[in-house]
């Protein structure tokens, strides 16, 4: 019971004393002195974020195309490469091998080829040499004729022997270049044993360099999973062994807001915030904007890619950052802050404290960045400009 009474009693000291503070202080206040902003010259720039993160678009995933053990890794985890550097090798013997097997095939092909008793063979194709000969014929006879009628003055005649000669020498060209008559089966089996042990020695030199890893690109080496003596069976082949960045490119991708999209347009310059870098000023530019938009949370934006123009070293892909997009810049102008504008968006005005005594004005206002706006006439460099209060300034008045 006793502690009851003393809670009680706490209790009724404690809102006692709030109340007498209360009083007090509402009898000794006196009338606030108004919260004023100098009005100053300075850049107001319109900009648009853009939330995303740095990338560096050319990467590669090397693997080795056939199966066996790697016996050579040539380069670390950060080493600089350059395109055609051999990265990694499995080992190539087997594979040697094969191809000097598929070598031997093909030149005892070819030469089986050679050995044919038809007339005139070349490698692979047979020259018609009676064919060249027949139109070679062919030709000298209407050249004779043709010259006979251009005697006798009749060159309608002749130009149409001219024609025939022309045709029987392109008929005597294609004759020599390429076989025109039927071959026999026994030289036709050795042809396509030919094209056979061709193809099976161009599929192991295939093979055979299926078994090095070569850089594709100017870069630097992101990622290793292999190690030497280690084996490559045909469920690993897909897995990445090496992985290549390009770190000479980085760019941004993020996203628009619909709401902005219409102001955004390739080619305008962006400054560029990091999270991980925040004293870093890295300038970029609009350089795609998808015409196909996002949709999440029932919120549309728009895919976009803005690349940098003067990376740093400290850049890593994957990097948080927000772009601001520079849609329209007025530099060197008269503005304040929007939170002490008055009235309405078709009435702006402001008072000014001149001689310790308010007056109100009438303002034309230009450029906004959200947060400043530009006063183009009503106040001049230098004045004072009172801060309205919550009841002064309209709710939505201010300007985005």
């Amino acid at each position: 019971m006793k502690k009851k009474i003393a809670l009680i009693i706490t209790i009724c000291v404690v809102v006692i004393g709030i109340v007498l503070g209360i009083v007090l202080t509402r009898g000794t206040s006196s009338e606030d002195t108004p919260t004023t902003v100098m009005v100053t010259r300075g850049d107001i720039v319109k900009t648009v974020l853009v939330d995303g993160s740095l990338e560096m678009p050319n990467k590669a995933y090397l693997s080795f195309g056939a199966t066996g053990t790697v016996t050579e890794v040539l380069v670390d985890k950060g080493d600089s490469v350059v395109e055609g550097q051999v990265l990694a090798r499995l080992d190539g013997h087997s594979l040697e091998f094969s191809v000097e097997i598929a070598q031997a095939q093909y030149e005892t092909a070819q030469i089986n080829l050679m050995k044919t008793i038809y007339p005139h063979y070349t490698k692979i194709w047979g020259t018609d040499m009676p064919g060249v000969w027949l139109a070679l014929d062919e030709a000298q006879d209407n050249l004779i004729q043709a010259q006979e009628l251009l005697n006798e003055g009749s060159v309608e005649e002749a130009q149409v022997l001219l024609n025939l000669i022309e045709g029987n020498l392109s008929k005597a060209e294609e004759k020599s270049l390429s076989r025109t008559f039927q071959l026999p089966w026994s030289v036709k089996l050795l042809e396509l044993q030919s094209d056979i042990a061709r193809a099976n020695l161009e599929s192991a030199k295939l093979n055979l360099e299926k078994a090095v890893i070569t850089a594709t690109f100017d870069g630097v080496v992101a990622d290793i999973t292999i190690t030497e003596g280690k084996d490559v069976s045909t469920a690993t082949l897909a897995t990445s062994a090496i992985s290549l960045v390009d770190t000479s490119k980085i760019e941004m991708s993020g996203f628009i807001d619909e709401i902005d999209i219409a102001m955004v347009q390739p080619g305008q310059e962006a400054n560029i915030l990091l999270d991980a870098l925040p004293d870093e000023e890295v300038k970029g530019r609009v350089a795609f904007i998808s015409l196909v938009g996002t949709i999440q949370a029932g919120v549309v934006s728009y895919d976009t890619t803005i690349t940098l123009e003067n990376p740093v070293e400290e850049l890593r892909d994957g990097m948080s950052a927000t772009a601001e997009v520079i849609i329209e810049r007025h530099d060197d102008v008269l503005s304040i802050p929007n939170r002490y504008i008055r009235g309405t968006p078709e009435n702006r005005m402001v008072v000014v404290l001149v001689d310790e005594q308010e007056e109100e004005r009438e303002i034309t206002l230009g450029l906004t960045d959200g947060i400043n706006t530009e006063v183009l006439s009503g106040l001049q460099e230098g004045e004072k400009v009172i801060l309205p209060t919550s009841e002064e300034r309209p709710d939505g008045f201010f300007m985005r």
